[in-house]
């Protein structure tokens, strides 16, 4: 397995996995590739890898910036994030989430968040910081990962093209 960059002729493949993963998902409303494009056309794709098997992509996340409240500076929000469902549960998961982590926190990140399974994130680190308020989603499902001490406090907003599908 090779994790790397995304690059301009893996958008169609991304946008497939993408689908696959998210298609059989009750919490979904099969808008995450939407999610992505907007992203991608803001250039806010902090950080966009893919985890490609014999020539295939079969895995990707994004990272993109979020503002928070209280004026905390340099925090991301992951998201989507997904593998193939027949290549679920080998790793690829885990190897692209700390791959990006390494990334964000060498680019000078302070902490991310995101909107998961509490039994999925935690194995990273993620929890739910009662500090920190994503609008309109529980509470038990927004998790974050500060790098360091600090944590900030008040609300999280995405970047636009998450809420434009529907978030």
């Amino acid at each position: 397995m090779i994790i790397r960059n995304e690059t301009a002729s893996d958008i169609q493949a991304i946008t497939e996995v993408t689908i696959a993963a998210f298609k059989n998902l009750e919490v979904s409303n099969q808008t995450e590739q939407f999610i992505i494009e907007a992203l991608r056309a803001a250039e806010m794709l902090t950080i966009s890898l893919v985890a490609e098997i014999d020539g295939r992509v079969v895995g990707h996340i994004a990272f993109s910036p979020v503002t928070i409240s209280d004026g905390s500076q340099d925090w991301y929000g992951i998201g989507p994030f997904s593998v193939l469902p027949e290549y679920q549960r080998q790793g690829i998961g885990t190897a692209l989430m700390q791959h990006g982590l390494s990334l964000l926190r060498e680019m000078g990140g302070v902490g991310c968040c995101l909107v998961g399974n509490p039994g999925y994130y935690k194995r990273f680190g993620f929890k739910n910081n009662p500090e920190l308020i994503l609008d309109g989603v529980p509470k038990e499902v927004f998790l974050a990962l500060p790098f360091y001490s600090t944590i900030p406090q008040g609300f999280v907003v995405f970047h636009e093209g998450f809420m434009s599908v529907g978030r």
